[in-house]
């Protein structure tokens, strides 16, 4: 009998919510004939959204939920007081082993603080980062933290690279992915405080490919396959390479259309234009996964369409196949033994 992946959607999460998070679990439902997805929200609005299309009702539960929590909220208020909310069931439906995986596309700081209070870490890791998938010119990179962890130390640094080692190899193909830290510098000597004391532990840690420093400019060509910072930098980072992919698409597109010969040259390039463009969709890859927690949980962006929801649910199938969590308790465990060893 096949192994059926569980996974809890936020139904009322996002500004699409919940005719795109609905149309995205029911594409994810027909497509994956192993995954039974639990919708969390108001009952009668999930039902008129499934109405709309056919289904196996036996693939897709509804958990209703009386609260919503919004965009704005302050997030440790939001998840402490609105145990009804459609986040908080679907935290809670990992924490207690009901479902493997959640997807929401909601609030990013009830997301984290749920994660960590409700779901909670796996044994062993100091701090669970936000972890996503850059376009670059050589295929993809992993980024992280790239939003949870503002301020973190050193060894939490050394983890993010080991997890991000973990899922860049076996979740993304990546054979013995290289691992570089954000810097403003190639340089060992350069760096703020932070950096000059995680390289030299970066250097002597054990299961990753350790290159060095990679400036943000080197980010969008590959300059390593996984790429570590705080989160301060890392979102920074992530920003700026949203902020600029937008604007350059965007003159582009201008520049295309400002005269007759230059429509012409975009009419015969429109082919080869949307198939280097579609490499930059972000939605293709799925959402960012929190790594280290008891459990998957994906965040999806607030605008995220149908398209995002159902891959990010192909993403928790994928995962749980192939035991992530289970892999980093493996290396963890590895890594406590060798330290337990050097001690004595």
């Amino acid at each position: 009998m096949e192994n059926i992946v569980k996974v809890a959607v936020d139904a009322m999460g996002g500004d699409n919510a919940p005719v795109e998070i609905v149309k995205g679990a029911v594409e994810a439902s027909n497509a994956e004939s192993r995954v039974k997805i639990y919708l969390c929200g108001k009952e009668q609005l999930i039902r008129e959204e499934l109405a709309k299309y056919t289904y196996d009702p036996d693939k897709i539960e509804i958990v209703h939920c009386s609260e919503v929590i919004e965009t704005a909220e302050p997030p440790v208020n939001a998840v402490r007081r609105k145990k009804d909310s459609s986040l908080v069931r679907a935290m809670y439906l990992v924490k207690e082993g009901e479902c493997d995986a959640l997807v929401t596309a909601g609030s990013t700081g009830a997301f984290l603080v749920g994660g960590q209070v409700i779901v909670g870490r796996i044994r062993g890791i100091e701090r669970p980062p936000l972890a996503t998938v850059i376009p670059t010119t050589r295929g993809i990179s992993f980024l992280l933290d790239c939003g949870a962890n503002v301020d973190a130390k050193p060894t939490a640094i050394v983890q993010f690279a080991q997890m991000g080692s973990i899922y860049a190899e076996n979740f993304l193909g990546i054979e013995n992915p290289t691992v570089g830290i954000v810097n403003i510098g190639a340089e060992e000597e350069k760096g703020n405080a932070l950096v000059k004391e995680t390289f030299p532990l970066l250097k002597e840690a054990q299961g990753i490919n350790f290159i060095g420093s990679c400036e943000a400019r080197d980010i969008p060509y590959g300059g390593a396959d996984v790429v570590v910072a705080e989160a301060f930098t890392g979102n920074v980072c992530l920003k700026m390479m949203e902020g600029t992919s937008g604007a350059l698409i965007k003159m582009i597109k201008k520049g295309l259309t400002s005269t007759f010969i230059a429509k012409i040259g975009a009419g015969l390039a429109k082919k080869a234009l949307k198939k280097t463009l579609k490499t930059f969709d972000t939605e293709s890859y799925g959402g960012a996964p929190l790594l280290g927690c008891n459990g998957l949980l994906v965040k999806t962006h607030g605008s995220s369409s149908s398209v995002a929801i159902r891959n990010s649910i192909f993403q928790c199938v994928k995962f749980t196949d192939l035991d992530i969590n289970g892999k980093i308790k493996e290396r963890l465990q590895v890594n406590e033994n060798k330290n337990e060893a050097d001690v004595q």
